[in-house]
């Protein structure tokens, strides 16, 4: 009768706590790994949706790096964006050994409710039951599915930036596929969770092809909030990537906009603390190119209000926001159909505008200054070329290394709740409380 009264006057903190209380009181299930989900485009987009030619009676293989690591592992599959169900026949999870290889020794069949087989329902995401498996941080896993119908894409993730492998055939524990389609898109995976001791908490950056990692080596796991999750895994932090190439704060893209897809991407994260935003320099540069030839050109009362919004809403959620400031862009995309457009002189001063608000409008809890890390003192509003892909818009290896290297990590976690008496503590270093300009540490 004692435990029965001391869980219900635990349960009742919980609920007249809220979120943030609530996460420490919570089993320690955290992200180690997501792709967010997409709507498929159509044929008249810009750009090409290489979509597999089939995926009926095939076998998917798709390779993921964790950034934190734990004892046992649960995979989330999204249909977020489909219209039809997907009957998924069988799933299994290994240790990856390297392009489409697993380790033979470490594979283990995923079920869902005990079951095998699975459907995954339109606009619904579907969330196995845990395994146990000791997985280490900046470990690749392999997870591979059967889908044994006509199973069309209409929820995806187009940037992978890992190439993932599709068989003929029912093959889920083979070691590895011969002669597979190669593709660069995530079907259907959407999350990797891991159960973990003495974790902090989550935090998730919401970003755009800067984030999603436009610019950074195949295979290689080299995007900004790739190299913040391996510094912030020994300390008990899960960092994850919600970025989507093309992604804008206020309007649809190649994603739908950011302030849609805060609920599903960032609040249903176990364990979320913490959102870093760098969104908005494609709602700035895509009006009047060919990705959005008649748009009106984007106003800095817009920009704003979206901002305000989106850290009202996590502020709801008990969810603090650290503000990135855009990043340099003339030049962008030379050679490209985008080259004339995407960059102008009026486009360059509201991003500027926009940068010298977040610094000092007080919106943001925190302020980490990309655009004063990335920026070129010999051609101001230019990317340094050492931190440059070779596109003048993406940061490549280096750049998100530093990226990556000018995030505080005491800073990320906050030591008390988002509503304690002493905020100011919270903030130090490369992340900076407000409204003082935020200074930027790369080590």
């Amino acid at each position: 009768m004692i435990r029965s009264l001391a869980a219900a006057i635990a349960m009742l903190f919980m609920a007249l706590a809220g979120p943030a209380a609530a996460a420490d009181w919570a089993a320690d299930w955290v992200p180690a790994w997501t792709a967010s989900p997409q709507p498929v485009w159509g044929g008249d987009f810009l750009l090409p949706a290489d979509l597999p030619k089939s995926l009926e009676k095939r076998s998917v293989r798709q390779v993921v790096r964790i950034g934190i690591g734990g004892t046992a592992v649960r995979v989330r599959f999204s249909n977020a964006f489909g219209r039809s169900p997907v009957r998924i026949g069988a799933v299994h999870l290994a240790r990856s050994a390297g392009g489409s290889a697993i380790r033979p020794d470490s594979g283990q069949a995923l079920r869902f409710g005990g079951a095998r087989e699975a459907v995954l329902l339109p606009g619904a995401s579907l969330l196995s039951d845990p395994v146990a498996m000791s997985v280490a941080a900046a470990e690749d896993l392999a997870i591979t599915a059967y889908l044994p119908d006509t199973t069309p894409v209409e929820s995806f993730h187009w940037e992978g930036r890992r190439s993932g492998y599709i068989q003929s055939g029912e093959h889920l524990a083979a070691t590895a596929f011969a002669a597979p389609e190669i593709t660069r898109l995530r079907l259907f995976v959407s999350d990797v969770l891991v159960e973990a001791d003495n974790v902090r908490g989550t935090v998730v950056v919401l970003g755009d092809s800067i984030t999603d990692g436009a610019g950074a080596t195949m295979e290689a796991e080299t995007r900004w909030p790739d190299y913040l999750a391996a510094r912030a895994a020994p300390r008990g932090i899960a960092v994850v990537n919600a970025g989507i190439s093309g992604a804008r704060l206020l309007s649809d893209g190649m994603g739908v906009n950011a302030l849609a897809r805060l609920d599903r991407d960032v609040f249903a994260q176990p364990g979320v603390r913490t959102l870093i935003v760098l969104i908005g320099i494609n709602d700035i540069a895509w009006p009047g190119t060919p990705f959005a030839p008649n748009e009106p050109a984007m106003s800095f009362e817009r920009l704003s209000a979206g901002y305000r919004q989106l850290v009202a809403r996590a502020h709801a959620n008990g969810v603090r926001v650290i503000g990135a400031t855009l990043t340099p862009f003339a030049g962008a995309l030379p050679g490209t159909p985008l080259s004339a457009r995407y960059y102008s002189a009026e486009k360059d001063a509201l991003r500027r505008r926009v940068n010298d608000w977040i610094r000092t409008g007080g919106t943001f809890d925190a302020v980490v200054d990309f655009d004063r890390l990335l920026d070129d003192p010999a051609a101001p509003g230019t990317m340094r070329r050492d931190y440059d892909s070779g596109d003048r818009l993406h940061p490549g290896d280096a750049g998100n290394a530093a990226m990556a290297g000018a995030v505080d990590l005491d800073s990320l976690i906050a030591a008390e709740s988002l509503f304690g008496n002493s905020r100011k503590s919270e903030f130090q270093g490369g992340v900076s409380p407000l409204p003082h300009p935020a200074t930027h540490s790369v080590s």
